[in-house]
C-alpha cells in the first residue's frame, strides 16, 4: 500500500484503467479527496440532485456531470467515470445485477454522473492526528452497515442511512469528532458513536457492505455516514438503472482534502 500511497491521482487513474488495481481504494493517493460515484438517467437526475442537497450528510455532493458526459471537470478533468473507478455496480429496477471493471457498454447519452464527498478524505487527517483507522491496518475494506436511520425522501428517492465504523479508543473518539468536524464536503462529524443496536444495526461483526474489523477491548465504534447509503436507497426506490462504485472502490480526485476544510 505504501507505494500507491505516494502515487498521484493521475497516475493511481491509470493503473485502475489498466485494471491493475481492482480492489479498495482506501489509503491511496494519499491527501486527495476521494468520491462515491452514482450514475443515473437525465430522467432521474433532478430528484436525486434534491435527494443529495436533503441528506448532505450521507450524500455530500462534490461534482455533478451534465448529461451525456462522463467527464467530471471540476475535480479531474482528463478523468473518465467509465473506466477510472477499480469496480462498479450495476443495479436495475432496485437489483444489484452484477460488478464489472468498465462501464463503456452500460453508458447511455442521457445519464448523469455525481459524485459524492467520501469519509476515506478524512482518514489523511486522522492518520496525521495519530488516531490508527482499522481496515488500512487490516489491509481490508471498511465496515459498512445499514441503520434505522431514515433518509428525507425527494421525489422517488428514500431508504436507510448507510453508516461506515471505525473502532477507536473514546479519547480518539473525541479527537476524530473535531477532526472530521472540519469536512462537511465528505460526510463530517459522526452520526452515532457507541452502541450499535440504537441506529438499527444487531450485529457488528456483520456489515452490510465491506469487511468486519476487530474492535478491541477499551474501543467503542464511531459511525460516519456514507456514500454507499445511495446503494441502499436504490433498492428501495427502484430507478430502471443506476450505476454506483462498489463500496470502497472510489474515484479518486485532483483536488486536495485541505481545499475541502472548514476552518
Amino acid at each position: 500500500m505504501s507505494a500507491f500511497e505516494t502515487m498521484t491521482p493521475t497516475e493511481i487513474r491509470e493503473l485502475i484503467r489498466k485494471q491493475e488495481i481492482t480492489g479498495p481504494t482506501a489509503g491511496m493517493s494519499k491527501g486527495y479527496t476521494q468520491a462515491n460515484l452514482v450514475i443515473l438517467k437525465k430522467e432521474h437526475a433532478f430528484d436525486f440532485l434534491l435527494f443529495c442537497q436533503r441528506n448532505p450528510k450521507a450524500c455530500p455532493l462534490l461534482d455533478v456531470t451534465e448529461p451525456g458526459s462522463f467527464r467530471p471537470s471540476k475535480i479531474a478533468k482528463e478523468a473518465s467515470l467509465l473506466t477510472d473507478i477499480p469496480k462498479y455496480r450495476i443495479y436495475k429496477n432496485g437489483v444489484y445485477t452484477e460488478e464489472v471493471m468498465d462501464i463503456t457498454d452500460y453508458w447511455e447519452d442521457d445519464m448523469v454522473g455525481f459524485l459524492l464527498g467520501c469519509s476515506f478524505t478524512f482518514e489523511t487527517p486522522l492518520l496525521e492526528a495519530g488516531i490508527p483507522i482499522r481496515h488500512i491496518e487490516e489491509k481490508c475494506n471498511v465496515p459498512m452497515y445499514k441503520t434505522n436511520i431514515p433518509c428525507e425522501k425527494a421525489g422517488v428517492f428514500e431508504g436507510p442511512t448507510v453508516v461506515s465504523m471505525r473502532p477507536m479508543t473514546p479519547e480518539d473518539a473525541i479527537r476524530a469528532v473535531q477532526i472530521t468536524t472540519r469536512f462537511p464536503a465528505v460526510h463530517g462529524s459522526p452520526l452515532h458513536i457507541g452502541d450499535p443496536s440504537q441506529i438499527g444495526i444487531m450485529d457488528i461483526n456483520k456489515p452490510d457492505f465491506g469487511d468486519a474489523v476487530p474492535i478491541k477491548e477499551g474501543e467503542v465504534p464511531v459511525f460516519w455516514a456514507c456514500g454507499v447509503t445511495p446503494q441502499a436507497v436504490a433498492m428501495e426506490s427502484k430507478p430502471a438503472i443506476m450505476i454506483t462504485h462498489a463500496p470502497g472502490c472510489m474515484f479518486i480526485s485532483d483536488i486536495r482534502d485541505e481545499s475541502l476544510a472548514v476552518l
